[in-house]
């Protein structure tokens, strides 16, 4: 038999993988992007702020002489592989070629995830929100979100596009809470789904347990979420997600490859928020 696989199947594995991998893609839609990328970096500028002056009349104007800086950021190239056997010239079983997409582009979604978490553990912001703030040693709870905010507004961030990423423990805390829950303060999806959608003009992201990392927690049960603006984070992406399909004589199987080239970095940490929870045992 003919080792070779059709460009037609190839190609639908390829846009199969696509469009699930698109619709587990959590965090890229809520920072900044750059696509497209050639060579192995990519430049993202960060703009001061300027004070208009009075005009004095016959006097020359006075510039803003407003600071211009830049963050540079290197990419980095990525695989999600596994051999398979389920491949055939004659039949493919769909039910399995579609739990190998799904499991392709969950891994690919979550490494795509990880780089930003990354990025926002690593920006060492001095905006931070104690385990203290709304009691002694708590998890996630409004204060907590009241004091982001406070923390953003008091620094100009613009009130549109602020998103947070919170663990499903602290979520768990959070629907405890009646400001959260009651529909005299926020929506129903609240009550009827358990999830959060958007809460003091935060878009509310979810993760649990990665085996990639996630959002780590410390030998305290401290665990650090993230209040940030789009625009304080960048991601950049020189290989868009594609498949690869050869077969290997030596292991009489198909390799499935999934290779991406991006990264992500901080733009301006003034614009992220460090969120401290403790969670119980």
């Amino acid at each position: 038999m003919s080792v070779s696989l059709s460009n037609a199947f190839v190609t639908l594995f390829d846009a199969e993988v696509k469009q699930a991998y698109q619709g587990k893609a959590m965090l890229v839609p809520a920072v900044r992007q750059r696509r497209g990328v050639e060579g192995s970096t990519v430049k993202f500028p960060k703009v001061g702020a300027g004070v208009a002056t009075p005009r004095i009349p016959q006097t020359d104007v006075t510039p803003l002489n407003v600071s211009f800086s830049q963050v540079t950021l290197t990419l980095t190239d990525w695989n999600a592989a596994e051999y398979s056997d389920i491949f055939s010239q004659a039949k493919v079983n769909f039910d399995e070629r579609q739990e190998l997409v799904q499991v392709v582009a969950a891994a690919m979604g979550r490494r795509q995830d990880q780089l930003i978490l990354d990025a926002l553990a690593a920006s060492s912001t001095s905006l931070t929100v104690s385990n203290d703030i709304g009691g002694s040693d708590t998890n996630l709870n409004v204060a907590k979100l009241r004091a982001a905010k406070r923390l953003l507004d008091k620094g100009n961030v613009p009130p549109d596009n602020r998103h947070i990423v919170i663990h499903a423990n602290g979520l768990d805390s959070l629907l405890s809470e009646t400001a959260v829950t009651s529909s005299d303060f926020n929506t129903v999806k609240a009550l009827v789904q358990g999830e959060i959608n958007t809460f003091l003009g935060f878009t509310f992201h979810t993760i649990g347990d990665r085996t990639e990392g996630g959002l780590a927690i410390d030998g305290s049960l401290d665990r650090v979420c993230f209040a940030f603006h789009k625009d304080a984070v960048g991601y950049g992406e020189g290989i868009a997600m594609r498949s690869e399909i050869n077969y290997i004589p030596e292991k009489t199987s198909w390799l499935v490859n999934e290779v991406f080239s991006a990264g992500a970095i901080t733009i301006d940490a003034g614009g992220i928020v460090a969120i401290t929870c403790r969670e119980s045992a």
